[in-house]
C-alpha cells in the first residue's frame, strides 16, 4: 500500500533558496524516496506571480512523488495539516541595520507564523527555520506556538557544519566522508563554534591528524564564520543551493537514525544542557533514532572551547532579551 502523501510548507518559495529546495523535496530527498509530498508554497503577495512560476516548474519536472502542489499568500491555509514546515523567507540584515532593528523586522514575520502553525498545522508537525537570524527567529515563532512541542522545533546549523567538514578535508588531505562528529555550538552567526576538537576524521580525533593550533583556532574558525558574506563577495548573491542542501541534509537528519557514534548539528531548544540557559534556540550535536532525537551529552571543552560557547551564549541571551522588549515572545 502507497503511503498517504505527507504535507509540507515551504514558506519565501520564490526566494533563491525557496527555489533551490522546491526540487529536491518533490524528487524524494527531504523524506525519502517512497513517500509523497503535497507541497504548500507560502509568499507575500507581490511575490506570487513569480511563485506561480515555481510552481509550473514543478508541474514541468514530473515528479512523481509531488501528490499536489498550492501557492498561497495565506498563512493559514500554507500551514493547514502541514507535517513540516520549513521556515525560509526572512528579511536578511542591510548595511547600517541595528540588531534590534532587524530582530524586530523578522519578528513581525515569524510572530504571525509561529502561531499560524499552532492553529493549523498537523499533530505530528516539524518545523526546521533557515532564515536568518534562524536561532533566534525559531526562538519567536516557538514561543507563539504554545500546543507545539519544543522539541518539534529547529534552526538550520547545519550548513556551518558543511561548510566546517569541506575545510577540515581539504587541510587534511581527505574526502570530505571522512569528517564525523563535527557539531557548530550555539549561533548561526559569527559567534558560533565549529567544535574541531571532539570532531573525526578517519575516526581519529581532528587535533591528531591536523595539528597546526593555530590554523584550527585561527584561521579555520574565520573562514567557517564568515563563509556566507565570503560567498556574496565572490557570488553577488547569497549562498542558496548549499543552504537548501543543508536543510535537506537537518530534516534527513531527524527522521532517518544517525550513524552509531556519530552526531549532527542542529539548533535545538536548550534543556539547561552545558550549562545553557533553558529555552534557548542553541546549536549543539545531535543524533538520531529515526522517531526520537537526543542532545549528544558528555562532550568536554578545553579552556579555548568553553570561551567560545560563553561568546556565543551571551549573544543568543542578548537576542532573546531584546525580543522579549519588543513583545515578540
Amino acid at each position: 500500500m502507497a503511503n498517504a502523501p505527507v504535507h509540507v510548507t515551504i514558506t519565501g518559495a520564490a526566494g533563491q533558496i525557496g527555489y533551490a529546495l522546491v526540487h529536491n523535496v518533490a524528487a524524494g530527498h527531504l523524506l525519502g524516496p517512497d513517500q509523497p509530498v503535497i507541497l504548500r508554497l507560502l509568499e507575500i503577495e507581490p511575490a506570487m506571480a513569480s511563485l506561480e512560476g515555481v510552481v509550473m516548474e514543478l508541474e514541468d519536472g514530473a515528479h512523481s512523488l509531488l501528490a499536489g502542489v498550492e501557492a498561497t499568500s495565506s498563512l493559514d491555509h500554507a500551514f493547514s495539516g502541514s507535517s513540516w514546515c520549513l521556515l525560509v523567507g526572512s528579511i536578511p540584515r542591510k548595511a547600517g541595520m541595528e540588531r534590534g532593528d532587524l530582530l524586530s523586522v523578522n519578528g513581525g514575520i515569524f510572530k504571525p507564523q509561529g502561531q499560524a502553525i499552532n492553529n493549523n498545522a498537523a499533530d505530528d508537525v516539524r518545523v526546521l527555520v533557515v532564515g536568518n537570524p534562524c536561532n533566534t527567529n525559531c526562538l519567536i515563532a516557538r514561543a507563539n506556538a504554545p500546543d507545539v512541542p519544543a522539541d518539534r522545533w529547529f534552526a538550520m546549523t547545519r550548513l556551518d557544519e558543511n561548510r566546517a567538514k569541506t575545510q577540515l578535508a581539504k587541510k587534511a588531505g581527505a574526502p570530505v566522508g571522512a569528517v564525523t562528529n563535527l557539531a557548530i555550538w550555539g549561533n548561526h552567526s559569527a559567534t558560533q563554534y565549529p567544535d574541531f576538537a571532539n570532531a573525526k576524521i578517519d575516526g581519529t580525533l581532528v587535533p591528531e591528524v591536523i595539528t597546526d593550533t593555530a590554523w584550527l583556532e585561527g584561521e579555520f574558525l574565520e573562514i567557517v564564520q564568515k563563509r556566507g558574506a565570503a560567498v556574496i563577495e565572490k557570488r553577488g548573491a547569497s549562498s542558496a543551493a548549499s543552504a537548501a542542501r543543508a536543510a535537506i541534509d537537518s530534516v534527513n537528519s531527524i527522521w532517518s537514525p544517525t550513524a552509531k557514534g556519530d552526531w549532527h548539528s542542529l539548533a535545538v531548544a536548550s534543556n539547561g544542557q552545558y550549562g545553557v540557559p533553558e529555552g534557548l534556540q542553541f546549536g549543539y550535536p545531535v543524533r538520531s533514532q529515526g522517531d526520537t532525537w537526543e542532545i549528544v551529552e558528555g562532550l568536554e571543552h578545553n579552556a579555548f572551547g568553553q570561551e567560545k560557547l560563553r561568546i556565543t551564549t551571551e549573544e543568543l541571551v542578548e537576542e532573546r532579551n531584546e525580543i522579549k522588549s519588543l513583545g515578540l515572545i
